[in-house]
């Protein structure tokens, strides 16, 4: 019997013709394709910019530090999010404070936000969970009047739709991971994306050392160029091999969330008949591109959480918990908080395998197991 993975990557030959022609052109380090890259992306997600840096986690950390966030201040996050949201404040030197969550999207929404704003308040970081689009929209409209500014982190976001537009169009910015657990993957690898020329411009310096011209642009040069160091910067930067690899993902994008969209609807028609399940879907204000399939288990399921996990791993077939709760791990337990919504989501939910090549016959044999143990 194969295992079933909960994610496998779509790859295949372009992706390794496209890295290999990078190999072969002598320059593999941030160049040519980052640009194109970059260009590419931004026009997807309907943004005037976008920055290519190594991972998601570097483009919230500068999309914080471009919003002026340091220590002393605050940032509203969602606890119900991989640890990096939360992480991301502290390496401003700032705190992160926890909000709630919708119980249907896993999501921030304006009524949770509102009650842990306060005067040190300096940004809200929304989180799109698992691809399902969060209301930024009506989160704007209770933090504008307060100068507070809604960033975005995008991670598992690309090709979800909020409110007819691509996720991330309109954004201050937008942070994106090209994971491989995610559907457009470069191996490792993240966005930054804006509609503000300075921001990007200063995300550029910054991700390489704070250089006042980036090593492509030297070297591309027929004049000498000696570069300066405008401010202390990072080692942020993305590889051509990595975003020859993402123009090629990039141009499956359509594809993979179709894909994805059958998937789920199937899953909902295989488990229709567990009572009180909640399985992810669409919210009132956009689409999701099922990045992953959740699903949270009623109370009075007959099997607890990880016991289903343990009976997937029994039959062949990798699952994961549900959305993790920053709050209950070791860097910010103690920190008082009233998250019932998101201590129950965290508790009772499990992500199921999804992937653009799962077979009927791989679906049928995880849906199998969540009904023979709800009976």
């Amino acid at each position: 019997m194969t295992t079933i993975p909960v994610m496998r990557p779509w790859l295949g030959d372009e992706e390794a013709e496209a890295a290999a022609q990078a190999v072969r052109s002598g320059w593999i380090a941030q160049g040519a394709r980052v640009r194109a890259f970059e260009q590419a992306f931004a026009e997807r997600v309907g943004a005037a910019e976008a920055v290519a840096v190594s991972s998601c986690t570097a483009a919230l950390h500068l999309s914080l530090l471009l919003s002026g966030v340091g220590p002393g201040d605050e940032v509203v996050v969602p606890s119900l999010s991989f640890i990096a949201t939360a992480n991301v404040v502290r390496h401003t030197g700032a705190e992160p404070v926890f909000a709630d969550v919708d119980p249907e999207t896993g999501n921030l929404t304006a009524k949770t936000v509102e009650t842990v704003l306060g005067p040190r308040t300096r940004a809200v970081l929304a989180v799109h969970q698992a691809g399902v689009p969060t209301d930024v929209e009506e989160l704007r409209r209770l933090c504008d009047p307060l100068a507070v500014p809604v960033l975005e982190d995008a991670a598992c976001a690309v090709g979800s739709v909020l409110r007819g537009r691509a996720v991330g169009a309109g954004a201050l910015m937008a942070a994106w991971s090209f994971h491989p657990r995610k559907l457009l993957t470069t191996g490792e690898g993240g966005m930054l994306t804006t509609d503000d020329a300075a921001w990007a411009a200063r995300a550029r310096r910054l991700r390489e050392h704070g250089m006042d011209v980036s090593a492509a642009d030297r070297h591309d040069s027929r004049s000498l160029v000696l570069e300066r160091y405008l401010e202390v910067g990072f080692n942020y930067r993305m590889t051509d091999v990595q975003a020859a690899i993402g123009l090629v993902q990039l141009a499956k994008l359509d594809a993979m969330v179709s894909r994805r969209r059958v998937l789920a609807a199937r899953y909902r028609d295989l488990l229709r008949e567990v009572p009180g399940l909640h399985m992810v879907d669409d919210p009132p204000h956009g689409r999701t591109n099922y990045q992953s399939f959740w699903v949270v288990l009623p109370d009075d399921f007959p099997a607890a959480r990880d016991d289903v996990l343990r009976a997937m791993l029994e039959a062949g077939i990798s699952c994961r918990r549900g959305i993790m709760a920053a709050h209950l791990e070791p860097p910010y337990a103690g920190r008082v908080a009233e998250l019932p919504v998101t201590e129950r989501l965290t508790a009772q939910s499990l992500v199921l395998p999804v992937f653009h090549t799962m077979t009927e016959d791989e679906q049928g044999r995880v849906a199998a197991v969540v009904l023979a143990l709800a009976r």
